[in-house]
C-alpha cells in the first residue's frame, strides 16, 4: 500500500537527511519558509531522492548498476542490492532515485560489506 503524498515527501526528506549525514554534513536545518529543502548554513543541498541533477551524480560516484523487472508483485528497479517496488512510489523515475539514495545509505553505513575478499 502506497503511503500519502505527505508521508512520502516526508520521507524523501528523512531520506536526504540520513544521507547527508553521512556524507558529512552535520549543521543540517530544514527552515519552515523552505519546506523539504535542507540547509547546511547558506549553502541548498541536494534533492537526492527528488531532482535527476542530484541523484545522476551520485549514481555515477558510487558506481551503482540499476535492474528492471517483474514479478508476482509488480515491476520493481534493483540499484545495487536495494529493491524497490514502483508501485510503491508517485512515479517510476521517484523509484529509481529512492532506490539509489537508500543503496548509497547502505554501502556508507556498510563499507565492509563491499569489500572483495
Amino acid at each position: 500500500m502506497r503511503m500519502s503524498d505527505e508521508e512520502y515527501f516526508r520521507s524523501c526528506v528523512a531520506k536526504e537527511r540520513q544521507l547527508a549525514h553521512l556524507l558529512g554534513h552535520h549543521q543540517i536545518e530544514e527552515c519552515y519558509e523552505s519546506a523539504g529543502t535542507l540547509w547546511e548554513g547558506r549553502t541548498k543541498l541536494p534533492q537526492w531522492s527528488r531532482q535527476w541533477s542530484a541523484c545522476g551524480p551520485l549514481l555515477v560516484a558510487h558506481h551503482i548498476p540499476l535492474h528492471f523487472g517483474s514479478d508476482a508483485a509488480g515491476a520493481w528497479v534493483q540499484a545495487g542490492s536495494t529493491t524497490q517496488h514502483l508501485a510503491d512510489h508517485p512515479s517510476p523515475d521517484r523509484a529509481v532515485m529512492m532506490a539509489v539514495v537508500k543503496e548509497v545509505v547502505r554501502r556508507l553505513e556498510h563499507p565492509k560489506e563491499l569489500r572483495v575478499a
